[in-house]
């Protein structure tokens, strides 16, 4: 998982954004990522937002989404 982490971290944000535009596709990264980031850094918090991921990824991916568009980076990560 960290792997595709460092990979999807290092992308251009035009490939960032297309990842996060196909809905399967979005939750996937979703939850991968998500749940890295709670293994990684194990907090209330970070276990929270992967528990939601993993059961509402594809609406917090959009959310992500935009959050990318607008900042560059994905929310609470």
């Amino acid at each position: 998982m960290k792997d595709f982490v460092k990979w999807y971290n290092s992308q251009d944000r035009l490939i960032k954004i297309l990842l996060l535009l196909i809905p399967f596709v979005n939750w996937v990264v979703e939850v991968i990522i998500r749940w890295n980031s709670y293994l990684e850094k194990q907090d209330g918090v970070r276990l929270i937002v992967a528990l939601c991921v993993s059961v509402f990824g594809l609406v917090f991916g959009w959310v992500d989404l935009v959050w990318l568009l607008l900042f560059d980076k994905l929310l609470l990560q």
